[in-house]
């Protein structure tokens, strides 16, 4: 491997600035088909699912919360993750202020999953 040919590595505090508007994640790398996501989250997001894929959170500045069927919230700190399961409902959301994050997803599924909503991504913008 060449010098060029080598990866750089990619400062995702540095990419979340050019992250806007909340809701709308931002396509920051790829790996064997999936996609890593950089988004800007503050409030409610709707309640969706993904039938065919897990899905995987990791916050970096803030707390986020999942909320799942049954009453049931997780908290899920910077220096955490969590992996939703496949056709688990939930809804992710912030209490107290905006959330940095990195999402894991397959190429190609809309982060609102099985549900159309305003803030519904068809094309993630390339960072």
């Amino acid at each position: 491997m060449s010098e060029s040919s080598a990866p750089e590595p990619v400062d995702l505090h540095a990419k979340m600035d050019e992250v806007r508007p909340l809701w709308t994640p931002h396509r920051v790398g790829r790996f064997d088909g999936h996609q890593l996501l950089l988004a800007r989250v503050d409030g409610e997001f709707v309640w969706h699912q993904h039938d065919d894929h897990d899905e995987v959170f990791i916050p970096l500045r803030g707390t986020l919360l999942l909320d799942f069927e049954g009453g049931i919230t997780r908290e899920v700190r910077p220096g955490s993750l969590l992996v939703v399961p496949k056709g688990v409902v939930h809804r992710p959301r912030t209490e107290g202020g905006e959330v940095e994050m990195l999402v894991l997803d397959p190429m190609g599924v809309k982060h609102t999953g099985d549900v159309q909503d305003e803030r519904t991504v068809d094309e993630y913008p390339e960072l």
